[in-house]
């Protein structure tokens, strides 16, 4: 997609994304003192979303939605002055909104950020940022043009392990990096579509749940979290974790945009996600770094190093070879490979200032007009190249990816997941695809 597409998108959208909410100024409005509260809206109460609340609640909760009536009032009592919605966009028209925080399904993740960007709030939206590739693309430009102040909830990314990964791995102690290995045993796969259509409990807003997916009859197996399992509304483990884990990678390695993506695994369902996959993506050189190739893991597989008693007895993680030895780490701590080519290593002195903590981030730069270490521009493509290992799955080609335009050059197959396709019924659409050729 091209700087000229990404503009011409972003205007001709931007009344249909917004879709009852009330622009305003995209200059943003001038920041707070830092000991002035944000007045905060939450899209989703419950689960996640209530962990996002837990984070933020320092702050004015002045508004909630939730499609379940029965979260929507747990968490109004404790927020007794915030005002209550079941739609995003009722929510929205709400006028002493400062910033919005999305934690909600999937496929919901575009609509609701777009539209409170182009709101003119600063926005933090669980991962994976979006549920297709082009809808990452367009939500980033959109937080550019408007300048708001957003985070993913990748809240691994503020961990102080991370951090002196990437400073060891950027050191050079391990020399020049080029294969990454990233493995999490987690399975969310669905088993076909239900069959029974029970009644829709009255404390529940189906067709604000649907939202803008294809729509289907009520089913219990899909909320409140096994939607995950679906491709309409999720990308199964590998949309739900691989925001966390091949986040230490990008940023060590500064990788953006993959050159090609191949996956295999459980035979492909159109309608429930994998059992397992493994995906690779080649990388090519950044600066002066050489290109990668990382290979991502689900359902239980892992790298072959195991087996061949290359590596210590370890969980879900993440593994870099370079020409100067290994590094495995996971979300708390690493070690250096083979540990006797390490003896009495030192470690470079902490260069990555520590989190105040992920929403905490968030919350300092909407007030201040600072940044965010996961802000739009960097998750949305780690988000895209996700995606992407999803969509190449599907198809069941190796995609050669051309970033610019947004599109497999060698498998127009790969077209139909790029992209949403939005129910009518929601006035929501995205450009066609002959626009981003």
């Amino acid at each position: 997609m091209s700087n000229s597409y990404t503009r011409r998108e972003i205007i001709r959208n931007a009344s249909v994304f917004s879709a009852g909410a009330l622009l305003q100024s995209s200059a943003g409005a001038a920041p707070k003192s830092p000991g002035e509260k944000l007045n905060i809206a939450m899209i989703g109460t419950a689960n996640q979303a209530r962990f996002s609340i837990d984070n933020v609640k320092s702050q004015n909760i002045v508004a909630l939605c939730d499609i379940d009536d029965n979260y929507l009032a747990a968490a109004a009592r404790d927020f007794p002055g915030a005002k209550t919605y079941n739609d995003y966009r009722k929510l929205l028209e709400q006028k002493d909104i400062d910033a919005v925080v999305v934690a909600i399904p999937d496929h919901m993740h575009a609509p609701a950020t777009l539209a409170a960007l182009q709101s003119g709030h600063h926005v933090y939206c669980e991962k994976p940022l979006t549920h297709t590739v082009k809808e990452a693309r367009l939500v980033a430009e959109t937080a550019k043009k408007h300048k708001r102040v957003t985070q993913m909830g990748t809240q691994i990314h503020a961990t102080n392990n991370y951090r002196r990964v990437v400073e060891v791995i950027q050191s050079g102690a391990i020399g020049n990096v080029t294969e990454v290995h990233v493995w999490v045993a987690k399975v969310w796969s669905g088993s076909g579509r239900p069959l029974e259509k029970p009644p829709v409990p009255p404390t529940i807003h189906w067709d604000e749940w649907i939202g803008v997916a294809p729509y289907r009859d009520y089913n219990p197996a899909y909320l409140p979290a096994s939607w995950r399992g679906w491709w309409d509304f999720g990308g199964g483990t590998m949309s739900d974790m691989a925001c966390h884990y091949m986040d230490l990678p990008f940023w060590a390695l500064k990788l953006r945009h993959p050159t090609t993506v191949e996956a295999h695994g459980a035979p492909v369902s159109d309608e429930t996600t994998a059992q397992w996959i493994v995906a690779n993506y080649e990388f090519g050189p950044r600066d002066n770094l050489p290109p990668v190739k990382l290979t991502w893991y689900d359902g239980g597989k892992q790298p072959p190093h195991f087996e061949e008693g290359k590596l210590p007895q370890w969980g879900d993680g993440v593994l870099f070879i370079g020409d100067k030895g290994m590094l495995i780490a996971d979300y708390g701590h690493y070690l250096l490979l083979p540990e006797k080519d390490f003896t009495g290593y030192q470690a470079p002195a902490p260069s990555i200032p520590n989190s105040i903590g992920h929403h905490a981030e968030w919350i300092e730069a909407c007030k201040t007009g600072g940044t965010t270490t996961c802000n739009f521009d960097y998750s949305g493509a780690l988000s895209e190249s996700v995606l992407l290992g999803c969509v190449a799955y599907r198809v069941g080609k190796k995609l050669e990816w051309d970033p610019v335009h947004l599109r497999a050059t060698n498998c127009r197959e790969a077209d139909k997941f790029l992209m949403p396709h939005y129910r009518s019924e929601w006035n929501l659409s995205l450009p066609s695809q002959s626009d981003t050729e």
